[in-house]
This record gives C-alpha cells, sequence and structure tokens, in this order.
C-alpha cells in the first residue's frame, strides 16, 4: 500500500509521542470523515478545501461536518483549543503547549476516543488561522501544493493514502504579521479577474480575494494590502471584501500611501472634497480619516499612520522636510485620537504601522518622534536593498519593526513588473540581516500582480514563518530544491532547480526589464548595452551562450516531465526562463547586428533578424500564456510590455550598409572597428598577448562582407600555434555568413624564457590576411608554486572570496556568502550586530581590523588602479556607512565610503546592475609580488569582485573570468 509519510517531530516539537502511529486517509477498508467546529467560518472552509485537496489526491472526497455526532472510522477533527469540538477530547490529550501561543498548531492522534470512532486526527490551533495552518500543512504533506490553484500544480494520483504522524506543536512564527502588498495591478491581475475570473464584479472582488486569502493561509501568511491603482475599486468599495477577510480570518492593513484603510486614489474625490491638503483641508481629511476608522469597527485590521499624497507622492503643502517633522507628529497623533475614540479607548491595544517611505524617511530621521508602541516598517529602496534598519534605541522599542520588500516596481529608475528577477540569495541576505537587527514585527512583500512571482513569494512567506534554516545562506538552494520537487516530483528537482537559480542569477546580473540600458521618469529611448563584444572572449556572446544552454536544459525536462505538470512547468519554469533569454537575446542580437555592421559583417543582417525574432517570439509565448495554458485561464493575466516602456517594444535595428570591396575579411579579439586593431601596421592584424601563466585562448572572426560563398582555409607559421578550425566555406544561408575560430598556444612547445611571434595567414577568393602572435613564457623561480593571481595583459581580476588568506580579529570579520553576486559567492561583513563606533585611525584599523589578503604578481611596474565591486547595499541604520578599508603592502590605508544618498544617478546605476564600483588610486608598483588587503569596517559591506588595472584593463559589464 502506497503511504505518505510525515514526519512531525522537528526543531520546532514541543510534545510528542516516542512513536508515530499510522492514520489511514483513503484506503480499501478505511475512508476519513472531516468535522469541524461549528461555530468558526474558518474551521468550515479549511476542512471543505482539505476534503477537496484529499480527492484532488485520491478521487474520494471526504464527508464534512459540524461537529462529531454522526462521524464514525477514522475522523479529521478541526479547531482551535477553546473549541467545544476539541474540548470533548481534553481528558485524552495535553494541549499545554498550545496556551498563549501565536498562530501555532497541533497533531493529536487518538486510538478508539469514542465509541463509534476509531481513529481521530485533531489538529488543533492556538488560534483560527494557527488551525488553519495545521490543515494546511497537513495537504502540503499529502502532497497539495499551496500553488494548486494560483499556478496549476497537480497532486500526484493515488488510490491509498495513509501517514505516519507523531504527536506535533509547531512553534510561533518567526515574523508575527506576514503578508503581501498586491500592486501596480493595472496590466495582469486587474484585467484578468475583471474580465477573466470575476466579470460579475469587473473588478478584484471577494471571489478573487477567496482565492488570495487561501493562497496566504497555505502560505501561513496572515496579513494582506490589498490592490489600490486607480483601475481598481477600493477594498472597502465591495462589502464582500471585508466579509471575506473576516471569514478567512486574514488582517487587512493598507500600503504607506493609505492611513487609516483609506484607499486614496479610488476615494479620495478632488472635485467634491478638495485638495488632499492638510495645511488647507484639514478638517475633510479628518472626517474622511474618521468615517473610514468607524467603518472598520470589529475589524482584523492594522491602521497605517502619517500621511504622504493621494498616491505615491509626497504630502501636499511641504517646503521643507524638516519643517514637516511638527505636522507629521500631529497628524499621528491626531490619528490615533480617532482611534482611541472608535476602536479602543487603549489605542496601544490596536496595531500601528508607520512605514517611513521615500521622503518619509528623510522625516524620521529628522527626527520625529513615533510612539513607543507604533511598528516603523523599514522599507526598501524598491530594489531589494533595505534602506536602514533599527539602531539600538529603536531596538528597545515596544511596537517593534519591519520591512516594506519589493520583488515587483514601477518607478525609477526603471520598471521591474514583468517577471520575476529579484534573486532569491538576495532576498534571504537583506530579511536575515533585517530579522537579526529585530525587524520581526510585520514582514510586507510587493509582489506586483501575485503571478509570475510564485516562487518569490513562497520564499519571503516560509523565511517569515520560520527563519532558522536561513540562516546559512546555503540553504535557499536546498530551499528551492525542495519547492521543486514538492511541484514536479524529486526525479527532476534538483536539475529544475539548478536551472531557476541560473536564471535568477543572470537576472541579478541585469534584470530582463533592464536590458535596454533605458530608464523612465522621465523615460528615454533604449540604448546600447555594456557587454562587451571584442573583448574577454565576446562578453555579449558568453551571456547570449549562458541563455541557450539554460533554455536547452530547460526544454530537455519539459520534454521529461509528467504530463499532468505541463501547465505548471510552463507558468513557474519555461515562460520565465524563455522569455528572459530572448529579451536578453533581442538586445544583444541587436548590439551585433550594429557593431557588426561597422565591421562590413554581412551577417549584421542575419543578427538583425534574430533580434526581430527574439521579440516576436515573446509576443507569441505571451499570448499561449493568455489564450491556451490552462484552458485559458489565465487569459489577461501576462502582458508583456506594462507600461508600454520603450525596453518592451520590438527593437529598433538601424539600417545597415555593408561595404562589399572585399568579399570576405577578419576581425580578431580587440578589433572594435574596421579600421582599428591592437597594432598600427597596415594590412596586419594582432591578437592581445599570450603567456604562460594565465593560458589565454582568443577568437578570429572570419565573415562575409559580400552575398557570395568564400572557401578558406589557416594556416600557422609554427606549430606550437593552435586553431579550433583550419578550412571551411563561408556561405549565405542565415547562421553560416561568419565563424569563430579559437587560437591558443601549445606551451610545451616553448623551452626557457622566451617571447616568440607567429603568424596566422587567412586564405580565400584570391586574398591573403595574416594575424600576429606572441606568445611569451618567462622562467619566475619566484612564481614556482605561486597561488595568488597574476597580470593578465595588464591588469588583474579578483572575485572577492578567492582571498589568499584572512585575519580575524574580534567579533566582526567578512564571511562567506553563498548564492549571491554576479559568481555566486560573496564576502559580507558579519555579523550584523550593532557594534561601538568604529575606529578611523589607519594604525588603529591596521591592528584591530579584521582583513582579507589577496596575493598578485605583476610584471611591469604601473601606477594601478584599484575598483573594487560590492553590493549596493544601504547602511545597517542611520548611524553607520558602507566603509572599507584598503592598502597594498602594507602602504597607505585608503577608507572607501559607497553609501548613496537619495535617488542619484550613482544609486540609479547601482541598481540597474545590482553593483556599487569604487575606485581607488594606489601609489605606483614596481615589478613583482604585491599583497592587498581590505580591513572589514561597516557590518553588512558586501565584496564581489576585485579588478586592478596596471595600464591594460578594458571595460567590462560582467565579471571577468
Amino acid at each position: 500500500m502506497k503511504k505518505v509519510t510525515i514526519t512531525l517531530l522537528t526543531l520546532f516539537s514541543f510534545y510528542s509521542h516516542t512513536r508515530a502511529q499510522e492514520f489511514d486517509i483513503v484506503t480499501l477498508h478505511n475512508k476519513v470523515s472531516i468535522c469541524y467546529d461549528a461555530n468558526s467560518k474558518l474551521d468550515s472552509i479549511t476542512a471543505h478545501l482539505l476534503a477537496s485537496d484529499i480527492e484532488q489526491i485520491s478521487g474520494f472526497r471526504p464527508s464534512t461536518s459540524a461537529g462529531i455526532a454522526d462521524v464514525s472510522g477514522n475522523v479529521i477533527v478541526i479547531g482551535n483549543i477553546h473549541a467545544e469540538i476539541i474540548a470533548r477530547f481534553r481528558n485524552k490529550i495535553n494541549l499545554d503547549s498550545l496556551n498563549g501561543k501565536w498562530e501555532s498548531y497541533g497533531y493529536r492522534l487518538l486510538k478508539a476516543p469514542t465509541k463509534n470512532i476509531k481513529n481521530a486526527l485533531l489538529i488543533c490551533g492556538s488560534d483560527p488561522r494557527g488551525t488553519a495552518y495545521g490543515v494546511f500543512d497537513l495537504s502540503a504533506r499529502l502532497g497539495v501544493s499551496p500553488w494548486y490553484w494560483w499556478a496549476d500544480v497537480k497532486p500526484v494520483k493515488r488510490k491509498k493514502i495513509s501517514i505516519d504522524i507523531k504527536d506535533y506543536t509547531s512553534a510561533p512564527p518567526s515574523v508575527k504579521y506576514r503578508g503581501i502588498f498586491i500592486n501596480d495591478e493595472d496590466w495582469d491581475l486587474q484585467p484578468w479577474a475583471a474580465k477573466t475570473f470575476e466579470p460579475e464584479t469587473g473588478d478584484i472582488g471577494p471571489k478573487t480575494y477567496a482565492k488570495v486569502f487561501e493562497l496566504l493561509l497555505r502560505l501561513k501568511a496572515n496579513l494582506i494590502w490589498p490592490a489600490m491603482h486607480p483601475f481598481t475599486k477600493a477594498f472597502f468599495h465591495f462589502p464582500g471584501n471585508i466579509k471575506t477577510a473576516e471569514d478567512y480570518q486574514i488582517i487587512i492593513g493598507s500600503s504607506h500611501a493609505e492611513p487609516m484603510l483609506r484607499n486614496n486614489v479610488g476615494e479620495w474625490d478632488e472635485k467634491t472634497m478638495g485638495r488632499f491638503n492638510y495645511f488647507t483641508n484639514k478638517e475633510k481629511i479628518y472626517s474622511y480619516w474618521e468615517n473610514r476608522i468607524r467603518e472598520s469597527r470589529g475589524i482584523n485590521a492594522i491602521y497605517t499612520l502619517g500621511m504622504r499624497g493621494v498616491h505615491d507622492g509626497q504630502m501636499e503643502g511641504i517646503k521643507d522636510l524638516r519643517d514637516a517633522v511638527p505636522i507629521v507628529e500631529k497628524i499621528i497623533g491626531d490619528e490615533r485620537e480617532m482611534l482611541a475614540r472608535y476602536i479602543n479607548k487603549d489605542v496601544t491595544a490596536v496595531p500601528q504601522v508607520l512605514t517611513p517611505y521615500k521622503e518619509v524617511l528623510e522625516i524620521y530621521d529628522a527626527g520625529m518622534k513615533v510612539p513607543d508602541d507604533v511598528t516603523i516598517v523599514w522599507p526598501d529602496d524598491n530594489y531589494g536593498y533595505i534602506h536602514r534598519l533599527n539602531n539600538k534605541t529603536e531596538q528597545g522599542r515596544s511596537g517593534g519593526s519591519g520591512v516594506y520588500y519589493h520583488a515587483s516596481y514601477w518607478g525609477r529608475p526603471h520598471d521591474y513588473l514583468w517577471l520575476s528577477s529579484t534573486h532569491p540569495g538576495l532576498i534571504r541576505e537583506e530579511m536575515l540581516k533585517a530579522f537579526e537587527t529585530g525587524a520581526n514585527r510585520l514582514w510586507v512583500l510587493n509582489v506586483g500582480d501575485i503571478k509570475p512571482l510564485e516562487y518569490n513569494i513562497t520564499l519571503f512567506l516560509d523565511m517569515a514563518y520560520n527563519i532558522k534554516s536561513f540562516r546559512d545562506s546555503r540553504y535557499v538552494k536546498d530551499h528551492l530544491t525542495n519547492w521543486a520537487g514538492s511541484i514536479f516530483g524529486t526525479t527532476h528537482a534538483r536539475k529544475i532547480s539548478n536551472m531557476l537559480w541560473e536564471y535568477y542569477r543572470l537576472a541579478f546580473e541585469r534584470r530582463p526589464e533592464f536590458m535596454g540600458w533605458s530608464q523612465t521618469e522621465p523615460t528615454t529611448p533604449t540604448n546600447y548595452t555594456a557587454y562587451n563584444h571584442f573583448y574577454f572572449g565576446d562578453e555579449a556572446r558568453r551571456r547570449i551562450d549562458k541563455y541557450s544552454r539554460l533554455e536547452a536544459e530547460m526544454r530537455n525536462i519539459r520534454s521529461q516531465i509528467n504530463v499532468k505538470d505541463t501547465d505548471a512547468f510552463y507558468q513557474l519554469v519555461y515562460y520565465p526562463i524563455v522569455c528572459a533569454s530572448l529579451m536578453n537575446k533581442k538586445f544583444l542580437y541587436r548590439d551585433k547586428s550594429y557593431l557588426y555592421a561597422k565591421q562590413n559583417r554581412l551577417s549584421a543582417y542575419d543578427y538583425a533578424q534574430l533580434s526581430s525574432d527574439a521579440y516576436e517570439s515573446i509576443v507569441r509565448e505571451t499570448a499561449y500564456y493568455n489564450t491556451t495554458l490552462a484552458g485559458g485561464k489565465w487569459k489577461h493575466m501576462m502582458s508583456m510590455e506594462p507600461r508600454s516602456l520603450p525596453v518592451y517594444q520590438a527593437p529598433v535595428i538601424p539600417p545597415i550598409h555593408i561595404d562589399s570591396t572585399n568579399s570576405w575579411d577578419i576581425a580578431p579579439e580587440g578589433l572594435v572597428t574596421k579600421d582599428s586593431s591592437l597594432l598600427s601596421t597596415t594590412g596586419s592584424k594582432s591578437l592581445p598577448v599570450f603567456d604562460v601563466f594565465n593560458k589565454q585562448k582568443y577568437f578570429i572572426d572570419i565573415f562575409l562582407s559580400k552575398n557570395q560563398p568564400v572557401e578558406w582555409k589557416v594556416t600557422t607559421s609554427d606549430n606550437w600555434i593552435r586553431l579550433s578550425s583550419s578550412s571551411g566555406v563561408l556561405t549565405t544561408e542565415p547562421g553560416k555568413k561568419e565563424i569563430r575560430i579559437w587560437v591558443d598556444l601549445d606551451w610545451n612547445k616553448f623551452t626557457g624564457n622566451e617571447k616568440m611571434t607567429g603568424q596566422i595567414t587567412f586564405q580565400g577568393a584570391g586574398r591573403q590576411m595574416q594575424v600576429n602572435i606572441q606568445g611569451i613564457k618567462r622562467n619566475i623561480p619566484a612564481l614556482s608554486g605561486y597561488r595568488g593571481k597574476i597580470e593578465n595583459c595588464g591588469f588583474v581580476s579578483i572575485q572577492a572570496s578567492h582571498f589568499s588568506r584572512q585575519m580575524k580579529r574580534g567579533l566582526q570579520h567578512w564571511n562567506f556568502v553563498e548564492g549571491l553576486g554576479y559568481k555566486d559567492t560573496v564576502l559580507q561583513a558579519l555579523p550584523v550586530t550593532i557594534a561601538d563606533e568604529l575606529p578611523t585611525d589607519p594604525d588603529v584599523i591596521k591592528s584591530n581590523r579584521s582583513y582579507v589578503e589577496y596575493d598578485f604578481y605583476t610584471f611591469s611596474s604601473a601606477d594601478p588602479g584599484i575598483t573594487i565591486f560590492t553590493l549596493p547595499t544601504h547602511p545597517l541604520n542611520n548611524l553607520y556607512h558602507l566603509r572599507y578599508a584598503v592598502s597594498i603592502d602594507d602602504g597607505p590605508l585608503k577608507m572607501v565610503d559607497y553609501k548613496t544618498f537619495g535617488r542619484s544617478e550613482e544609486w540609479k546605476q547601482n541598481v540597474l546592475r545590482n553593483r556599487a564600483e569604487k575606485k581607488i588610486d594606489m601609489p605606483h608598483l614596481s615589478a613583482g609580488k604585491h599583497q592587498l588587503k581590505i580591513y572589514c569596517m561597516d557590518p553588512g559591506v558586501i565584496l564581489d569582485e576585485i579588478r586592478i588595472d596596471l595600464g591594460g584593463l578594458k571595460k567590462a559589464y560582467s565579471a571577468i573570468p
């Protein structure tokens, strides 16, 4: 008999038997019944959903009843510890571990507790939501995904279901309030709800919110900030919305710009109510707030305090943010008086939050006093980097603090509303940092339209529910694998998670939505990317190839998955990977068309076509999503051009003009335009220098310039020059107008200290071209067994995690963080505990601070410029900066601070590329061995890559290989 085994003894068990006991749910001889507390609407909802879940798996739908009077055999009993249905068994079970707990649940298994009941599985909650979490946890363990409806995840069918279960009590959630903010819903969720799912309402209404709230409970969340854009009617507009939230016991909140549960963009009518201006229209505004507070009496709610503009803008009438401090303090005081008058005389018992978002953070840091019982919700910068967290004083506030975090955003410097492109490793790093500094009262994730952010939402809420495992940075990959396995089965879980991880890693380097190198607010046209097509082995082609390999792997897995998983795979894996790949190719192929036309390559036409084809493929895939996927269930849910920004449009291909005087030509690596090469010698070209320590491999492209085939061959002057190909035919067929030949050297044919020169000769159609080669083999005894980095054509590139040695002093030092950065591992200054004032005296820093040290070797003397790339985090709190200190060969110490201010151009570029870079000019270096030290200063600083320019460094967008 097939069975599902539930292991319920975990790190969070408080009460358990020593042995698991078997409980049959659906077998040949036993069919379970489900009964629930008749006085709880939520228990009724979850009982019926559990019955539906069991039916999805087995085809049998258990009966459900309010009470146990008419049930027999095996029974699942659902209720909180105060319910009468659970009280019947209190003399047979111990539920003390649930008393007084927040949103906890327990499983208790009883043999023959009554005359008619053979076995009873009690799912007991410390409160209504705790009970629901217990029910849905059981569903998940049986194989029903929280995303069964929202992503068409189908469970494995089986006719028999039995579980091995131990008595268990869950721990309270790590974060008290955990939820999502539906936002920027104009292009997907709202039109889908209005036209496809809930046309009777014509909006996001009770039917849609019921599905949202069910999802939240299945993900063990409890809070909603409802949709609030102008296209969507206010949450309170439909009385059914409030009733549905009450039924599902979901807490209603509102965003940073919506005090007192008011949706200003939908409810403030300037024509009849006047300006939303506290200074000129205070009475109308207060009446507006009071009406909603009265209406919300008895509702499970969290009230947002303060005041901003009608939408996401600055408060009207404020000329100076410092002048705003007493005004906002007065507004908050008045709002609290209203809450005390209508909700609870003890206003400290009313959940309240202040989210210091954008200009409100400046007002707060200018000295604004917030009542101690109010929860401060720290925002990120809209791109996944939290602006700031608690200082020591704030850590002691009774109201605690939380985080408002974005996985979707509309605004400058550019939106990302299309795909799920926030790296799981970044979410883990930032949210763990928040938790460790005391931000554990409320977490809210801006999820846009919910789809396609399924995994980001799961990760965020799983962290909020149970943070413990995430303290190890390696666990995020395991979490993704477990998630994939819960949906597609264990056979392909690791491969699917590896593919998704690479998808997120590539998006971390540059989000698909940012590949146009354009900006918004104001909106600018797309531009050419910063990927280098002519150095580092063709950086642009390397990115294209990574996406192509990712697509190939994904398509291979797609052909092997179970038929039942087809729709889920398309939504969760296929569409994001394919469309991210296509968006990258749309722009990188366009760049190649433009740049290769300058070199008179006939292939420029092919790349123009490939760019256009990529765009058309996105159109087709999105049409499939909206019309065919899941039988049309998601019609209007996926827009490939939110806000119709330039990045989403068909590529703009410049006119192509090819000089066909010569039928063919060559372009060695480093040749940027037709008449530029590394040597000024007329008639010949050169590759960069090869050396024995770096063992470089360079490319040479041979290409058509005239629309006629060419048979070509290549010869070398010496046998130490190795080629990937030596002859072939270029034709006018697409994809065959050019070929790339890779060149490296056979160093075994060099003896001693040698500088060898040679030539590669290309011949075809009566024409001959030559490329000069230079290889240097140095015999340097000091480098025998040397493990440091060695100069490569005038530069040294080092991944920050590849240090030579480390010195740990005191509590804080550089730590590995896996799954983050351009190469998937970074160094972070940890722990993020709040320390005393940091030293600034160079001698004290050198003698007392932890550091990492990098060995490197230079062949020639130079005045080096060092560029250090960090993640563009923000200071831990308002008392810190983002400093580290640098020295070479124990020379003068250079202090670096990459803190940015406001929405500066530097900050914009940082978040667009997920990198901050600082260049440091260092003292003159002679040839030989050197040591670079980077000292740990402010907590939370994250090092990614180091480049040392000795005079030969070329521009590279991604990490230099």
